[in-house]
């Protein structure tokens, strides 16, 4: 890549974020400042406190945007981004990604196949945070129908979303939104009060032992 080509996607990236300013967006990740080529857990991000992930991560450029690209091989690997950000506002998460390969036989409404190819969650941090902690993980699964929404068996502070399911639409880009305080109001049965702090991405394969591989594109929260 050239560094005139760099320079356009550096460039770019400003202007997407000063134009997210404009409109009242909260933008968390872009990627524009994160190098192309820069592998593991990205800068401004923390890896996670639990099992042996390999963060088999790598920023790329995909046209005039950079994205995080995921591969997992029998492992779990999740990054999380630490934001006090009160929602009401600015309720409506939007992401952009792109699932390449499932984990074979997954299936979030199970324990022993509680894998998925890619995930974005939205932490709201309760005390003590290991057991009170609201967590909700928007979800492209292998098996569990799209709409689904099933606490994880695994982790009793996790409720999941599954926004897509199955091979449908794999290697292709989509933008996603759900209004958080909908989802919030729906799952616990009661309006949002507590301010948001964290997001994270993820992409497990570690209890189907088998593999996945995603892409993460720009994420943000804007108003409804």
């Amino acid at each position: 890549m050239t560094r005139q080509t760099l320079a356009l996607i550096a460039v770019l990236g400003l202007a997407a974020a000063s134009l997210a300013a404009a409109q009242g967006n909260t933008v968390v990740e872009d990627w524009s400042k994160q190098p192309v080529g820069k592998t593991g857990i990205p800068d401004g991000w923390q890896g996670q406190s639990w099992g042996s992930p390999k963060y088999d991560f790598v920023i790329e450029a995909d046209g005039p945007a950079k994205v995080l690209h995921m591969k997992s091989q029998n492992e779990g690997s999740t990054i999380n981004k630490e934001l006090k950000l009160d929602l009401k506002p600015t309720c409506v998460l939007q992401w952009r990604w792109k699932a390449v390969v499932l984990p074979r036989g997954a299936d979030s409404r199970k324990k022993e196949t509680d894998d998925q190819a890619v995930q974005i969650y939205v932490t709201f941090p309760r005390f003590p945070q290991a057991v009170r902690s609201r967590i909700i993980g928007y979800v492209w699964d292998t098996t569990a129908p799209v709409g689904t929404i099933v606490r994880s068996e695994k982790a009793g502070t996790v409720t999941y979303v599954v926004m897509r399911s199955g091979p449908d639409g794999l290697g292709k880009w989509f933008t996603e939104s759900r209004n958080i305080c909908d989802d919030y109001q729906k799952i616990y049965g009661e309006a949002l009060a507590e301010p948001l702090g964290a997001v994270s991405v993820a992409i497990d394969s570690n209890d189907t032992k088998s593999s996945a591989e995603s892409y993460v594109g720009e994420i943000l929260f804007k108003k409804p």
